[in-house]
């Protein structure tokens, strides 16, 4: 009669920076784009948002709009006070910018994107 071996220990599978790049997840920016139905500055945000995406950010965003007309319940979870807001959950730090995106360089800043270039 053989003698059983060893169970070997069943370990965790710890995700690694590179294991997570194979699957996409290096780098990836979500933002969340608060608005409220079609409104010009609406759209204007969403067009802007868009542009600055794919310039900046090609294949490496996830984008949601959330229409607060439909859903103002949503609202709340970011707590959004003005719209249009971008909210940008990943990567973290939480940040948002309130406005209709069209100043490019205050957006890129706010994503954190590009250094603010101010010297202290």
């Amino acid at each position: 009669m053989k003698p059983k071996a060893a169970a070997k220990p069943k370990s965790k599978k710890v995700a690694s920076k590179k294991s997570d790049a194979k699957n996409g997840y290096a780098g990836l920016v979500e933002l969340r784009l608060y608005v409220a139905g079609q409104t010009p500055k609406s759209l204007a945000a969403l067009a802007n948002l868009k542009k600055i995406c794919d310039a900046h950010l090609t294949g490496r965003y996830k984008v949601h709009v959330i229409d607060l007309v439909k859903t103002p319940q949503l609202a709340q979870g970011d707590q959004i006070l003005a719209i249009p807001t971008l909210v940008r959950k990943l990567p973290v730090p939480i940040r948002k910018i309130i406005g209709d995106l069209s100043d490019l360089e205050r957006v890129l800043v706010g994503l954190n994107l590009r250094e603010t270039g101010i010297v202290n």
